[in-house]
């Protein structure tokens, strides 16, 4: 398969929160990094995510902003 996006991060689902409509999934990469996502719930039922699940995060964002309080 290929994407455009350049930063992919494989790894396992380590936790999965559901929510009413979005839940939150946290992959823990290959490297050892967390990762967020937040997708629908059908999107995870579609996906077949569980906790334990490989999956991989494609990350694509024109900029990202940290700031420190």
């Amino acid at each position: 398969m290929k994407t455009s996006p350049r930063n992919q991060f494989t790894g396992k689902v380590i936790s999965l929160q559901r929510g009413a409509v979005n839940d939150e999934v946290t992959l823990r990469t290959d490297a050892g990094q967390e990762v967020v996502a937040v997708i629908t719930h059908e999107s995870t039922v579609n996906l077949g995510l569980k906790e334990g699940s490989a999956a991989a995060a494609l990350v694509k964002a024109s900029s990202v902003i940290l700031a420190v309080a």
